[in-house]
């Protein structure tokens, strides 16, 4: 029997992010894959040129598509810009008492500009988070959820306990951001646990949010406890990074399929 795993998420039209990207890793990871679609996008290497979102009523659709028909085990949420969507996304988990959730809060960029509205980051505060396994901010975002500055190893420490406490869930807060080499910092009933991950030096790094948390959630649908998840989706990130795939002319995708080894791939 194969385990299963639902991404809601956006497509990613170049394959480096979104949908794509966590259908690529959750089959790299041995679970089935399956996605409910937020928003079309028009992207590539070099940034987004367009996005198109679905309405709540037809992801709602497809939510029940899917929970009434082959039940995932674990369910990754990626980014979702507007309240309608929110809502859709928390009334459907709950109405199928959706079990191991990973939330990617994708609020802010890398270099802090904000990708969704002050409304929209509420309603996922409120209605989102608190149904949460895990979130997986990055560095800006636990500032966000914080409501402190993290400047520091110890910073965000104290910031991950004040996540978990006010949400209710596991945090991992993602390192980086010139903060720590790539360690990250899991918080889950009140302990904490340090991750060192090698920084790999690799400009290629589009989608790494989508697929750490993708790789977590895939981990989580087969039965492994929440440190060993991440500890495997530390392990499996490290290896498409270092694969050095080179695609497009801007921040380019990883090797999903790294460690895939088929003669139909011949």
């Amino acid at each position: 029997m194969i385990h299963t795993a639902l991404t809601i998420a956006g497509s990613d039209s170049s394959g480096g992010a979104g949908v794509q990207a966590d259908i690529k890793t959750m089959t790299a990871n041995g679970v089935y894959a399956m996605s409910a679609i937020t928003a079309l996008t028009a992207q590539n290497t070099t940034g987004v040129q367009g996005i198109y979102e679905v309405t709540p009523e037809f992801l709602s659709l497809q939510l029940d598509s899917i929970f009434t028909d082959i039940r995932p085990d674990a369910v990754k949420i990626g980014m979702v810009s507007s309240i309608g969507l929110i809502k859709a996304i928390a009334d459907k988990l709950k109405e199928y008492k959706a079990e191991r959730i990973v939330v990617d809060p994708v609020m802010v960029a890398t270099s802090g500009a904000k990708l969704i509205s002050d409304d929209a980051i509420a309603a996922l505060k409120d209605l989102l988070l608190p149904l949460a396994t895990v979130l997986t901010p990055n560095i800006p975002e636990t500032e966000v959820l914080a409501e402190m500055p993290v400047r520091s190893s110890e910073a965000m420490v104290t910031a991950a306990g004040i996540i978990s406490s006010r949400y209710g869930c596991a945090v991992l807060c993602k390192g980086g951001h010139s903060l720590n080499d790539a360690n990250d910092l899991l918080c889950a009933n009140g302990e904490y646990y340090w991750f060192n991950g090698k920084r790999i030096d690799n400009p290629n790094t589009h989608g790494t949010g989508c697929t750490l948390s993708s790789a977590i959630a895939s981990n989580l649908a087969k039965g492994y406890d929440l440190k060993t998840s991440v500890e495997r989706a530390k392990e499996y990130i490290s290896g498409a990074l270092a694969a050095m795939l080179d695609l497009g002319k801007g921040s380019g995708p990883m090797q999903h399929n790294f460690d895939i080894n088929s003669r139909f791939a011949e």
